[in-house]
C-alpha cells in the first residue's frame, strides 16, 4: 500500500502543480473544471447515486453549472454561491456533531444539492483566486494551509491525542491533533507574510484567516468521513491507487477554499 500511495505521487504531484501554477487563467479553469467532473462522478455514491445513468447526470449538471459561470462571468452570482455554500458547511459542522442522527443530509436529492454547491464554490474560489494579484501565491498559501492542518494534525495527535474529536465520524481525529494543525498553520501564515514583507496587521489578519480556514479543512475531510460512513464506503474511489478517490484528496479543499477566498477579499 504504501509502495502505491508513493508511486502515485510521484506521478501525478508534479503533474498537479503544474496544471494549478504553470497554465494560465483559462486552462487553469478548465484543469479544474476536469478534476471537480471526477470527484463530481465520485460523489455520486455518497449521495445514493448509485446507477451509471444518475451519475453522469450529475455530473452533466455540475459541467453545466461551470460552463455557464465561465461564459456569465456574474458577480453576484458567484457571491451567492460562495455565500451559500459557507452557510452549508456552518450547517454541516452540526450535523458531524450529531452524527449518526439523521438531518437533512440524510435525504439524497439534498447531498446531491449539497455536492452540487460545495464542487461548484470551490471552482469560483479557486479560479478567483487565480485571476487576482498574487494568484500563484495566494493558491500555494491556501494549499500549504491544508496540508499543514492536516500534517499538523497527524504528529500532535500521535504525540499529545486524548479526546477524540468526532468519534462517530471519525475516531482517529482528537481535539489536541487538530489545536497542533491549527499552530501549524498560524506559522506558515507568519512566515508567508514575512517572506511577502505584509504589515503586521495584515499578517495577523492572515494568520486568523488561515486558522480559520484549517478548521473549515477539518470540517470538510469530515463531512466526507460522515458521507462514506454513511454509504458503508471506506474510500470515495479507486481512481488514485493506494490514495482512494480524488474526492478522498480534496475533500478539505472543498470547505477551505470558498472561506479563503471570502477572506481575502476583505484582506485586500
Amino acid at each position: 500500500m504504501l509502495k502505491k500511495r508513493i508511486a502515485t505521487a510521484v506521478v501525478l504531484a508534479p503533474l498537479a502543480l503544474a496544471g494549478v501554477f504553470l497554465l494560465p487563467l483559462q486552462g487553469f479553469a478548465i484543469f479544474l473544471a476536469v478534476i471537480l467532473l471526477l470527484a463530481a462522478y465520485e460523489w455520486g455514491p455518497l449521495s445514493g447515486l448509485l446507477t451509471t445513468l444518475s451519475r453522469y447526470s450529475f455530473c452533466a449538471i455540475v459541467l453545466v453549472a461551470v460552463a455557464c459561470l465561465m461564459v456569465f462571468p456574474i458577480g453576484d452570482l458567484y457571491q451567492a454561491i460562495l455565500a451559500s455554500s459557507l452557510a452549508l458547511w456552518f450547517v454541516a459542522i452540526y450535523w458531524i456533531m450529531r452524527f449518526p442522527q439523521p438531518g437533512a443530509w440524510s435525504l439524497p436529492i439534498m447531498r446531491a444539492i449539497i455536492g452540487l454547491v460545495f464542487l461548484v464554490a470551490t471552482w469560483i474560489a479557486l479560479v478567483g483566486l487565480k485571476s487576482s494579484e498574487r494568484g500563484d501565491a495566494w493558491i500555494l498559501l491556501l494549499f500549504l494551509i491544508v496540508w499543514g492542518a492536516d500534517t499538523g494534525a497527524y504528529f500532535a495527535g500521535k504525540r499529545w491525542g486524548k479526546t477524540k474529536l468526532a468519534p462517530n465520524v471519525s475516531p482517529g481525529k482528537t481535539r489536541e491533533g487538530m489545536l497542533g494543525g491549527l499552530a501549524i498553520v498560524a506559522l506558515v501564515c507568519a512566515v508567508f507574510a514575512q517572506w511577502n514583507e505584509l504589515s503586521f496587521s495584515s499578517m495577523v489578519y492572515l494568520m486568523i484567516l488561515g486558522v480559520v480556514t484549517a478548521a473549515m479543512s477539518v470540517m470538510g475531510d469530515l463531512f466526507e468521513s460522515l458521507l462514506k460512513r454513511n454509504a458503508g464506503l471506506k474510500d470515495s474511489g479507486t481512481l488514485l491507487p493506494g490514495h482512494g478517490g480524488i474526492l478522498d484528496r480534496i475533500d478539505s479543499l472543498l470547505a477551505a477554499a470558498p472561506f479563503f477566498y471570502l477572506g481575502l477579499l476583505f484582506f485586500q
